[in-house]
């Protein structure tokens, strides 16, 4: 029998796999537009640099994460593509963190997956599969994700951190699971060991 602890992680890697499944299975439901929204907050193309993200306004009124209510996946998961989360934030980043905002189209391993990456301060929201998963980038399960997966809307804890230009996440607190960094104007995606790049594209295919 496994260890309580790996037990624990052996679900939570399950669970994460399960949620990257769903993400390559189901395209359709996942770029699904919500009637009459506009093109995401964030998005971009590669190589086009009016698409990539807007810079926060020095000269408006300060927008904090903390003044932004946390995201929660709505049920099991999203039918339509949600509308931004952090759109009003203008919070700069902190410095330890990539900039990864943007909306990202997977060409290389989970090809057609697309997944919208918001950030603010230390705040990530990540968009894709069917689910919201919205974490501060502290290192804390607390402030992690808590949130449910992909797969059979099971809950799942995350701690997230940005360690050498990469977001980390950490299932249930133990080893990193789950990485992104930007390579250039690509997104590099890497869970156990499984590598994606995606490229960011101006608005949710039709």
């Amino acid at each position: 029998m496994l260890p309580r602890f790996r037990r624990g992680f052996f679900l939570a890697a399950m669970l994460l796999a399960g949620l990257l499944l769903l993400s390559c299975r189901g395209g359709e439901k996942e770029v699904s537009k919500t009637p009459g929204a506009t093109q995401p907050a964030g998005a971009g193309t590669a190589g086009a640099q009016n698409c990539l993200p807007g810079k926060p306004d020095p000269s408006a009124p300060l927008v904090t994460a903390d003044d932004i209510p946390v995201a929660y996946t709505p049920g099991c998961g999203w039918d339509e593509f949600p509308p931004p989360i952090l759109e009003t934030c203008n919070e700069p980043l902190v410095p330890e963190a990539p900039d990864l905002r943007g909306l990202w189209e997977a060409y290389s391993g989970m090809v057609g997956h697309i997944e919208r990456i918001e950030q603010c301060g230390n705040r990530v929201v990540i968009t894709a599969g069917g689910v919201i998963h919205d974490m501060r980038a502290d290192g804390t399960l607390e402030n992690g994700v808590n949130d449910v997966s992909g797969w059979e809307c099971q809950p799942i804890e995350v701690a997230a951190e940005f360690v050498d230009g990469q977001l980390q996440l950490r299932p249930f607190g133990g080893p990193v699971a789950v990485t992104r960094e930007l390579d250039g104007e690509e997104l590099v995606w890497v869970f156990a060991g499984s590598t994606s790049r995606l490229k960011r594209i101006c608005n949710l295919p039709e």
